[in-house]
């Protein structure tokens, strides 16, 4: 059984060797999201989530939708545990999978074979099981005698490949997601999007961002809104989508 639980939960993000006025004020003009302030030390303190409460259990699939620096990602990193929380409780209950950087851990002049090893550890796998899969992993990624050659000679698609077999081959009970993954071209493409359909209904909780309306509404049975990294919507896709899209925009589409 998988759990998220939220309560009041707030990330903040020091500046350090900050000129205090001029530094926030050059920030009041390009941030995008959260809000600024100042620490009990006067440090500038960018503020990237605030108050944030819910609970999510198995069978949920939820959407992240908000404008770019709205908080999502921040979001995705905090349940992935790349950020803690500087205040209120997070709880959360079964192994994590992330899609986010499906690249992130490799190696440029190792091999493919020597890659699909390092970042299967990244994901948590133990040698023997990557060995197990290994097989599976290199027939998916179609990059045949290529596997044993440094991932430096890839195109960018054959390393999107590898990374992609590698990367699904886990099934997590809590999957985060930054977007649908699609990679490769039309007939590898066929394959990624049923080994993302796989993976989905396979894991006990998604969490997925994304600004796809067609997106959201076929994989997801709840929304979360979030603005200047607050929850601003919570609720069913349908009336939380009507609301973040405009029933015209849904009407005209």
């Amino acid at each position: 059984m998988a759990f998220i639980e939220f309560e009041n939960v707030c990330v903040d993000f020091a500046i350090y060797n900050a000129n205090g006025r001029s530094l926030k004020k050059r920030l009041m003009q390009v941030a995008t999201g959260g809000q600024i302030g100042a620490d009990k030390d006067g440090r500038v303190v960018v503020r990237a989530l605030e108050g944030l409460s819910f609970t999510l259990h198995d069978g949920d699939r939820v959407g992240l939708l908000g404008h770019n620096g709205a908080g999502k990602s921040t979001l995705l990193r905090l349940l992935g545990g790349v950020y803690e929380p500087s205040s209120g409780s997070a709880r959360i209950e079964g192994e994590i999978g992330s899609l986010i950087d499906i690249s992130l851990g490799t190696d440029p002049e190792a091999t493919g074979r020597e890659n699909i090893f390092m970042r299967g550890a990244l994901l948590g796998m133990p040698r023997a099981h990557i060995k197990k899969q290994i097989d599976e992993i290199i027939d998916f990624s179609e990059l045949g005698d290529f596997v044993d050659m440094p991932m430096r000679t890839y195109s960018t698609g054959m390393h999107l490949r590898l990374a992609f077999a590698v990367s699904t081959i886990v099934r997590p009970e809590i999957l985060l997601m930054d977007e649908w993954l699609s990679v490769g071209d039309e007939g590898f493409k066929h394959k990624a999007e049923q080994r993302m359909t796989e993976l989905v209904k396979a894991t006990n909780i998604l969490v997925i961002a994304s600004h796809s309306r067609e997106l959201i509404t076929h994989t997801c049975n709840r929304v979360i809104w979030l603005e200047h990294g607050k929850v601003k919507m919570d609720g069913d896709p349908q009336t939380i989508l009507d609301a973040y899209f405009g029933v015209e925009a849904k009407v005209n589409g």
